[in-house]
């Protein structure tokens, strides 16, 4: 439109090397999908609460199975139960501490390969050994903070659908301890004034402080709730239905606050496209 021009060639040169910098500079050197092929099915317990005792199944050093860990380098731990959140649906997983006996274990990250729960991290004192037992310690501060980022994401999601209209749909999202990030279908950019409205209509659910709902029940039955599911997400035959006040209500496995209060303040920061038809809002 303004007479610029782009050199192609060297705009592909130049991701090419960002793409290497960035798969270098990944937190792992190990793809733990592909590295670790476990028969172990792991027991989530963290909806209901942040410290659980567990044993210790599986140890794992650059995707090998080892009997212990001695040494400070990336390892993996394998519980038959934990209360660590496995990164899935755009969320991020749990950090904390496994402790046992004169030992210490740091998690880092928390990933899933089929089901096996995988944490990721160090030994930072002591020695691990399989078959140990160890009290499996999610970060809280982390947790809930991770979890008001989420919350904020259903009310952020339903909140579009009023402003600009039911064309509206999740096409992906991040939510960390820090941020949240919400990629959406809409054409066109969005006005200052309907980012306004948008603020301010999920602020007002924040103050309404409604209970955060959870049930758990059949697909069918999740449908007749009204329940919105979320692009590209697999759900089983029973599935956890999230709702807030009569406001929102989502098809969910993450971990949310308990009132909508909790979440205190949602403000975005940034807007814009991303890909033909695709919005992202930080």
């Amino acid at each position: 439109e303004r007479n610029l021009h782009i050199d192609q060639k060297a705009f592909d040169e130049a991701m090419a090397k960002q793409k290497k910098r960035s798969k270098e500079a990944g937190k792992f050197g190990v793809d733990y999908n592909d590295a670790i092929n476990s028969k172990v099915e792991s027991k989530f317990k963290g909806y209901a609460s942040l410290i659980d005792d567990a044993k210790v199944l599986e140890i794992y050093q650059n995707g090998e199975l080892v009997n212990k860990l001695d040494n400070t380098n990336d390892a993996v731990i394998v519980l038959d139960q934990t209360p660590f959140y496995a990164e899935s649906g755009g969320q991020a997983g749990d950090k904390g501490i496994l402790e046992g006996v004169g030992l210490v274990f740091e998690v880092s990250d928390v990933q899933k390969s089929g089901n096996t729960i995988l944490h990721i991290g160090k030994l930072v004192k002591g020695v691990i050994n399989s078959n140990d037992e160890v009290t499996a310690c999610v970060n809280a501060d982390t947790r809930l903070a991770t979890a008001a980022n989420h919350s904020a994401t259903h009310l952020l999601h339903k909140a579009l659908k009023v402003v600009l209209g039911n064309h509206v749909e999740q096409k992906g999202s991040l939510v960390d301890e820090s941020r949240l990030r919400f990629d959406f279908t809409h054409d066109g950019s969005i006005s200052k004034v309907d980012i306004q409205k948008v603020e301010e209509l999920v602020n007002a659910q924040i103050r309404a402080n409604f209970d955060v709902m959870t049930i758990e029940t059949s697909q069918e039955k999740a449908k007749n709730l009204g329940a919105e599911a979320l692009f590209g997400e697999k759900y089983g035959d029973i599935v956890r239905v999230i709702s807030m006040g009569d406001f929102s209500v989502e098809l969910c496995g993450g971990t949310h606050v308990y009132r909508t209060g909790d979440i205190g303040l949602f403000k975005i920061t940034s807007e814009g496209g991303v890909a033909s038809g695709i919005r992202r809002i930080e």
